[in-house]
């Protein structure tokens, strides 16, 4: 049986000379097909209403209708009637705390898995995975575990950057960042640079965009990938049941 789980992960709504969601409007309208109506969780940065403003113009300039769960009379109801999820970029910690203070992880999970398509960008991208040990962002607040959606079996690291070989600076690159934290897990790492994303359906997980991805597994030579390529035989996808 095939996962019915419809998932985008975008590693960056903004790439440098666009504007938002501009580079991957087609992908996203080709994804959510016959959708109408998105509900969108803006709980990584602090001002929802703009936050939630300037999504509801971008997607409604592609004909979809935008509720903000911060604004509905009950987010878990309005999750049930939406047809599709969005959950924005901003700050990881700060995103998770509120989706668990709110208890609105297993609502989404639910939602997800019966179909409903979910789109991520950045930080909503790194909630998909099983936890957030990967994010970027520094831990401004304090979940109460890094437990997260775990739409997917592997972990997300938006905006990869790979190390720069005339930098100067000696602090630690985001590769020795993911192969420190699989010293510690099992759990594969995707590095998305930024212009790419991970389209997740019928059981099958592509890279997508304009760039690429390295993919780093415990014990394992990192793997370079290219866009167009289905990678599920490397870091696994969802769950069918």
């Amino acid at each position: 049986m095939k996962s019915r789980f419809r998932i985008l992960l975008i590693s960056n709504s903004t790439v440098y000379g666009r504007g938002y969601l501009d580079h991957l409007e087609e992908e996203i309208g080709n994804f959510l097909g016959p959708a109408k109506t998105i509900l969108f969780f803006p709980y990584a940065l602090h001002g929802h209403d703009d936050y939630a403003a300037k999504v509801k113009a971008r997607f409604g300039a592609m004909d979809y209708s935008v509720e903000s769960a911060h604004a509905a009379n009950n987010p878990r109801k309005a999750i049930d009637r939406t047809d599709a999820i969005f959950i924005g970029g901003g700050n990881t910690f700060r995103l998770l705390k509120a989706l668990q203070d709110l208890e609105l992880l297993e609502p989404i999970r639910r939602k997800v898995k019966s179909g409903a398509p979910y789109i991520g960008s950045s930080a909503g991208s790194n909630v998909a995975g099983p936890t957030i040990k990967t994010t970027k962002d520094m831990p401004i607040v304090q979940p109460r575990s890094f437990d997260s959606l775990g739409l997917v079996p592997f972990q997300i690291s938006p905006h990869y950057l790979d190390p720069d070989p005339n930098s100067t600076h000696m602090g630690e690159t985001q590769e020795e960042r993911i192969l420190q934290f699989l010293e510690e897990n099992e759990t594969p790492v995707v590095g998305i640079r930024e212009g790419a994303c991970l389209l997740i359906e019928n059981g099958a997980v592509a890279l997508k965009g304009e760039t690429g991805a390295r993919i780093f597994r415990r014990g394992q030579a990192p793997v370079e990938v290219t866009p167009s390529t289905e990678i599920s035989g490397l870091v696994g996808g969802p769950d069918a049941s």
